[in-house]
């Protein structure tokens, strides 16, 4: 009976997969293959953001159930001058980060794809602070901007007879204090990519430009950057999400100089510190998800973005 029934459950799947043309073959077999990491994202990535929306309508604090209150977190958020504050520090880490990142990283590939005395090795310390974990790079960095004695930077400024600065101290210094590790800590991962991207324009290009005498500022205006903007695009997004979602370099860097991390003042808090802050210290998990939306929403424009630029090209 198990014999026959195979059988016919074969015969029954050839006359269905001899029915179908080649193309349909083709997609099925690739939903096939699909179909798992398909679901495994669907569970990990899509349920998890519609569940957050819907805490973000809640009031929860993890010991009761939770109850629709409607757009009152938002409209909480939206007159929350702390969030306004937030909202500032987060935009300016993408602001500042994304475009001085990615002139030193071009800067430092354009030139380092011209050496060839220790090129690998070169390419390797840069790439190492990437490998590093983050906070204890933030802890290495946090040891620089003590005062003196202790500090680097302040020892060599007294060194050369400049006063000492507060840095993690200071509302105003704070933010690009903490911000100089970060920029640092994706150097590497840039300049390697730039470098796949500086490889992969043919030279053909460069050797008809040598003929016609070409300066090398023109060839880089007009050959380099514009056959670079695949990579240029991919490499501000990639910055542009890994800015927008700092939260590393801020919690060990301010965790002591404050009592409250993203100190002093609130001066470097992220949206993520925020986040993570309402949600594992005050338990107030919807207002925690409708922060968490907004950042979201952020990150979902930022992607558009690049959708639209890799079309545009």
């Amino acid at each position: 009976m198990n014999a026959s029934s195979s059988r016919v459950d074969a015969q029954s799947g050839a006359r269905l997969s001899s029915g179908l043309s080649m193309r349909q073959k083709q997609v099925l077999w690739a939903w096939s293959f699909l179909a798992v990491p398909v679901l495994f994202y669907a569970v990990v990535r899509f349920y998890p953001t519609l569940e957050a929306f819907w805490i973000a309508t809640t009031n929860w604090n993890l010991l009761t159930k939770p109850s629709f209150i409607g757009l009152a977190n938002f409209k909480r958020l939206m007159a929350d001058p702390v969030f306004w504050q937030v909202f500032r520090n987060t935009a300016l880490y993408l602001l500042l980060g994304t475009p001085i990142s990615l002139l030193l990283a071009f800067t430092i590939a354009y030139h380092l794809d011209r050496v060839r005395f220790l090129h690998g090795f070169i390419r390797a310390l840069y790439f190492l602070p990437f490998l590093t974990t983050a906070a204890a790079m933030a802890w290495v960095w946090r040891w620089f901007y003590q005062p003196v004695p202790i500090g680097l930077f302040n020892n060599l400024l007294a060194g050369l007879g400049i006063a000492q600065q507060p840095f993690l101290r200071s509302t105003t210094q704070s933010l690009p204090a903490v911000l100089a590790p970060a920029i640092w800590a994706g150097l590497g991962f840039q300049v390697v990519i730039f470098m796949a991207g500086l490889r992969a324009i043919p030279t053909t290009y460069y050797e008809a430009a040598r003929i016609d005498g070409v300066s090398n500022g023109t060839i880089l205006r007009r050959i380099t950057l514009p056959l670079l903007k695949p990579t240029i695009v991919f490499l501000v997004v990639f910055s542009s999400i890994g800015f927008l979602r700092i939260f590393d370099q801020v919690y060990n860097m301010t965790s002591q100089t404050s009592s409250d991390p993203g100190g002093p003042l609130n001066a470097t808090k992220p949206l993520v510190l925020m986040i993570y802050q309402t949600a594992f210290s005050s338990f107030d998990m919807g207002y925690a998800a409708a922060q968490t939306v907004v950042l979201f929403l952020v990150l979902l424009a930022v992607s558009l973005l690049q959708l639209r630029l890799l079309r545009d090209r």
